[in-house]
């Protein structure tokens, strides 16, 4: 008598499938640093209130109220006020559009011109690697303050004078990373390949070079966006960058050492708002710095 025989269909598990799209990022936040999701969010959440927050709130930070003057924090003035009665949240938040958006343009200029010259230093070498980076090493050893002192007192303090300063010396990191990561880029057979096939200087820039410089390029902007931010602030404290009647972090703590007894606050939040901001930013290029897949020497 044959036995019976029963086929049975194997046993399949129905799991969600992993959007495409997602698994690039999910592999890359697997790889990183804790810093660099805990940076993202402080920093994410920082950009949201300085955009949205005139928005949201209808705040006036120029609006006086002389007998609200240096009013402690409560629901109606969540920072309480200045010692002209204006509101210290809402000057907090316009405050910081201007501090972020000055240390953001200097960077982001920065970046342009050293990474041009950087890869322009690596790739032709010669006369003007020569002189690029000579330059590189007067101008690195020159503090953003001195030279701000030095434009101020020729073309008077403000916002362009700022960026100008910031952005003098700004580049010279770029310039000699990109320089670095271009000589290693050119010793790749892969370069030498494209180049014997014939491909043009602008695709081989494009196709090989940048990708390779997009992650520690982004990681130094990172870590620089943060020291521009408390060099911002410090300039301003000290009257050389924005001006009154704006409102300014570096100002805003300038403006309340008189008060610091009656009204802490005052020092208090723009203190903290330059610092919190600087280290979430530092954080998120520690953690594109770090990669933890990679064993540890």
């Amino acid at each position: 008598m044959a036995a019976d025989i029963t086929l049975s269909r194997p046993a399949t598990t129905t799991e969600p499938a992993t959007p495409p799209g997602h698994r690039p990022l999910r592999r890359f936040l697997g790889t990183r640093h804790w810093t660099f999701a805990a940076g993202s969010v402080i920093f994410g959440t920082i950009l949201a209130v300085l955009i949205l927050g005139p928005a949201i709130w209808s705040l006036d930070p120029a609006k006086q109220d002389i007998i609200q003057r240096l009013k402690p924090p409560s629901g109606q003035y969540w920072l309480g006020t200045d010692n002209l009665g204006r509101d210290v949240f809402a000057r907090l938040v316009e405050g910081g559009r201007f501090t972020v958006t000055i240390a953001a343009l200097s960077v982001l200029i920065s970046v342009v011109i050293g990474v041009s010259i950087g890869i322009l230093a690596g790739r032709l070498g010669g006369w003007f690697e020569e002189i690029s980076m000579r330059i590189v090493d007067l101008l690195i050893a020159i503090p953003d303050t001195v030279i701000a002192i030095f434009l101020v007192a020729i073309f008077g303090p403000g916002h362009v004078t700022l960026i100008v300063a910031l952005t003098i010396v700004g580049w010279t990191p770029y310039a000699r990373l990109s320089r670095g990561l271009a000589l290693q880029v050119n010793a790749m057979d892969y370069i030498r390949a494209a180049e014997v096939l014939g491909m043009t200087r602008g695709f081989i820039l494009i196709r090989h070079f940048l990708p390779n410089l997009i992650r520690p390029i982004s990681a130094v902007t990172f870590l620089r966006f943060g020291h521009k931010l408390i060099t911002v602030g410090g300039l301003s404290y000290l009257g050389l960058g924005v001006q009154p009647p704006a409102p300014d972090w570096g100002l805003m703590l300038a403006a309340a050492q008189p008060y610091l007894d009656r009204a802490p606050m005052l020092m208090i939040a723009p203190g903290l708002a330059i610092f919190i901001t600087a280290l979430s930013v530092t954080w998120i290029g520690h953690g594109l710095e770090i990669d933890r897949t990679k064993p540890k020497d």
